[in-house]
């Protein structure tokens, strides 16, 4: 007898992990490795959030909450969500998770039915299609070119949908490609949206704070909120406060939604660190101003990256509005051979060369389902990412 279930079987391990697995087990091999393949902030916890949780530790405040969250971050994160993008969500439309990746899979889990349809924008977070398949539904795939910024157009969209679309997925800024869509840019989006009024939009914006020259990611239901009562919008504390081994997810939705939520994570993990909890209320009631310092900090390591790779033979990098990535093309390397004589019909045959012969460790397009590009993250400090970028362009330059 077959030990795993089928549902198994029809997803693979996460990629990004692999990466970073691998680039770990050079680096006990005594190799010089620069990895760039996780999308983790280099930056530390707060002081006053780490404070937060310390003092909830001596005050006891170690026991269950309510599944979706404590009354206290919900009324935090739904303030949150009044303040940064005008939407009014009540605590009880409020569910916190163990990170916005339970936020996602316990939506599609609660909500998805066989052969419904998701329909995920690509390049994508590697994630996204398999929570899908794993809830029985079928991702369908939309490529955004890197001539259209990597954003989805509305034409795309409408194409895209079947009588079959249960989800639209929105990830805003996005993960790997930092494109952003703008409140002007989401519009168009937004009504192709509502002339299909059995299709639910999930939003994924844990990268919000993360944008660059003055852009404001803007959210769907702040674009149109119209669309209110068919949209889950996710966010955390992950990457705005630099808390991911913290697990905070956190979305507002309709109440039935919610509830749904609510139901299947009371089977699955109940509710999430009582004493994470009372960190992120800290996070999102505390001093916001270190979050300017650290986008200063990324938008300068974007420039410098974004420069570098384009001086790569082989290489070219767009400029993202958003989040901590870059997703260049390596068109121009497929067909070549490196130094050391690694031939390169893939990006996957690029990062795996990348790696062994220059020890820069990134995720190729594929892993995103979109082949063709690599994925580099410069959540790392500058020097790091300086001589990481000089090696890509010694190992383009090496090429043949």
């Amino acid at each position: 007898m077959h030990l795993t279930a089928e549902r198994l079987d029809r997803i693979s391990a996460s990629p990004t992990i692999a990466i970073s697995t691998k680039a770990r087990q050079l680096k006990a091999q005594g190799r010089d490795i620069i990895s760039l393949s996780a999308g983790e902030p280099d930056f530390d916890t707060p002081q006053f959030v780490k404070d937060a949780a310390i003092a909830a530790i001596q005050a006891g405040d170690t026991k269950y909450t309510d599944v979706a969250g404590t009354l206290a971050l919900r009324k935090a994160v739904a303030e949150k969500f009044r303040i940064d993008s005008g939407l009014d969500y009540k605590p009880e439309e409020i569910i916190v998770s163990t990170g916005g990746k339970q936020v996602i899979f316990n939506a599609m889990v609660a909500t998805m039915n066989a052969g419904d349809e998701a329909i995920i924008p690509t390049p994508c977070w590697v994630s996204y299609p398999d929570i899908v398949t794993l809830a029985d539904g079928v991702p369908v795939f939309v490529p955004c070119s890197q001539n259209s910024g990597f954003k989805m157009r509305a034409e795309d969209l409408e194409a895209a949908i079947t009588p079959k679309t249960k989800w639209v997925f929105i990830n805003n800024p996005c993960n790997p490609t930092g494109a952003a869509y703008s409140a002007e840019e989401l519009r168009p989006i937004c009504d192709v949206l509502l002339r299909h009024p059995d299709v639910w939009v999930f939003t994924d914006d844990i990268y919000e704070k993360l944008a660059y020259d003055g852009f404001k990611p803007a959210t769907i239901v702040e674009v149109e909120p119209g669309l209110r009562s068919r949209t889950v919008t996710m966010n955390g504390c992950s990457k705005a406060y630099a808390m991911t081994g913290w697990r905070i997810g956190f979305a507002g939705a309709p109440v039935a939604m919610t509830k749904a939520m609510d139901k299947l994570q009371s089977q699955s993990t109940s509710n999430t660190s009582s004493v994470s909890q009372a960190a992120a209320v800290a996070a999102l009631t505390g001093p916001q101003e270190f979050i300017g310092e650290m986008v200063a900090v990324y938008k300068a390591r974007r420039d410098l990256v974004v420069d570098m790779l384009n001086q790569a033979p082989g290489i070219t990098c767009h400029k993202p509005e958003g989040a901590f990535y870059v997703f260049p093309s390596v068109h121009g390397c497929i067909g070549k051979t490196t130094a050391g004589g690694a031939k390169i019909t893939t990006d996957e045959d690029f990062v795996i060369a990348l790696l062994e012969e220059t020890g820069v460790a990134a995720v190729h397009g594929a892993a995103f389902m979109y082949p063709g590009h690599f994925r580099i993250s410069y959540a790392t400090d500058t020097a790091s990412l300086t001589e990481a970028c000089t090696r890509i362009q010694t190992f383009c330059k090496g090429m043949v």
